[in-house]
């Protein structure tokens, strides 16, 4: 458990009863996660899937993927909606959130004893990540939309790589800003910076760039 200056202040009372009948409440403080990453990779006009909602083989790139894979290694869980699956080597080993609005609140996977069913409109993140086992875990988030844009103002880090001469009209976005305004100024609105420019393919003109928070999130 780390110590109490590292535990958010997301607040929990009970109450129990001391002697002489009378309540007392006391404050329970729920960890929150280490950090949480974004990863993603978009079009030039800020698409992470066409318009059927596939990302399609113009968006993948062996480079592009390793480095998402090394990434995904780093983390204690990933967090996705119910199209946005990895499908790696490791998936299978990895702890994972998916939302969904088909349950209540948390549900477990029949199929994955690694995975719960969560509905943000029913129970906390929080709450899903201690009844994951990961209460203090860090956090990969790999989409789609609504998924990238929930945890905006909670990212430490957020893996923007971009593909160049790629475009998919009516695709789905990578935040539910965008194409109104880019990524990048998504990013930048919500605190995070810009970091330091890679090239991960220079034959195909790949590269990536991890937007940093200066400051803890909230």
């Amino acid at each position: 458990m780390r110590p109490a200056q590292g535990i958010a202040a997301d607040r929990k009372l009970c109450r129990d009863k001391p002697p002489g009948n009378k309540l007392r409440r006391k404050i329970i403080l729920m960890p929150r996660p280490r950090r949480i990453e974004g990863f993603a990779i978009v079009s030039e006009d800020g698409m992470i899937a066409n318009a059927e909602g596939i990302m399609p083989d113009s968006l993948k790139f062996e480079a592009d993927q390793q480095c998402f894979e090394r990434g995904l290694d780093e983390v204690d869980l990933v967090v996705h909606g119910g199209h946005s699956h990895e499908r790696q080597p490791c998936s299978y080993l990895r702890r994972r959130l998916i939302l969904t609005r088909q349950v209540p609140a948390i549900a477990a996977d029949p199929f994955n004893e690694k995975a719960l069913f969560w509905n943000p409109a029913g129970a906390s993140f929080e709450q899903a990540l201690a009844l994951l086992g990961t209460p203090d875990g860090s956090v990969g988030v790999i989409g789609g939309t609504e998924v990238f844009g929930m945890f905006l103002d909670r990212y430490g880090v957020f893996h923007l790589s971009r593909a160049p001469n790629v475009r998919l009209p009516r695709g789905r976005p990578v935040f539910p800003e965008v194409p109104t305004r880019t990524p990048e100024e998504v990013l930048a609105s919500h605190g995070l910076d810009r970091g330091q420019r890679q090239v991960l393919d220079p034959a195909k003109g790949v590269v990536i760039v991890s937007w940093k928070r200066s400051s803890k999130p909230d």
